[in-house]
């Protein structure tokens, strides 16, 4: 169990150091500074669970895996906007054009709106390409409950989309 005292001294002691690690991950110093935040908030959220031994190596593990994470969201959401884009080839009616264009707004407009837990399970299995079991896997959660989440989202975009 870490007690406050500990945390505050653990907190002193790295956030700069996490923060520059991150920073030189990503190259974006305001990203990095709410990247280490919430790290350090998940810290606080377990500290029960957690003892005062290796929070160095955990700090720098959570600190990796947020990169790792943010970079995939990042690359998803680009390669979701390039897969929306008309191409200059396509010889589209402009009827056709403007339904793909009102679809495609509806279905951005439908992701933002996701829940998070959702969003991220669905575009790791539709854009990534993902087993559920790699997903799982990634995320530390049962396939059971990537499998739920999947559900949740279909059953979300159905609603708002129809």
């Amino acid at each position: 169990m870490l007690r406050k005292t500990e945390f505050k001294q653990l907190f002193d002691t790295y956030f700069d150091t996490i923060r520059s690690f991150i920073f030189y991950r990503c190259g974006n110093e305001d990203m990095a500074s709410d990247m280490a935040q919430d790290i350090f908030m998940k810290i606080w959220e377990k500290r029960e669970q957690l003892n005062s031994h290796n929070l160095k190596s955990l700090l720098y593990k959570m600190a990796n895996d947020m990169v790792i994470s943010n970079y995939r969201k990042d690359s998803t959401r680009f390669d979701f906007e390039q897969s929306m884009t008309i191409k200059e080839n396509a010889s589209l009616s402009p009827e056709e054009e403007f339904t793909f264009e009102e679809l495609a707004s509806s279905y951005a407009k439908a992701l933002k709106q996701m829940p998070e837990t959702q969003r991220i399970v669905f575009l790791m299995s539709r854009n990534d390409e993902l087993k559920y079991s790699e997903i799982a896997k990634y995320l530390n959660i049962s396939i059971k409950a990537v499998e739920k989440r999947m559900s949740a989202a279909l059953q979300f975009l159905r609603t708002e989309l129809l």
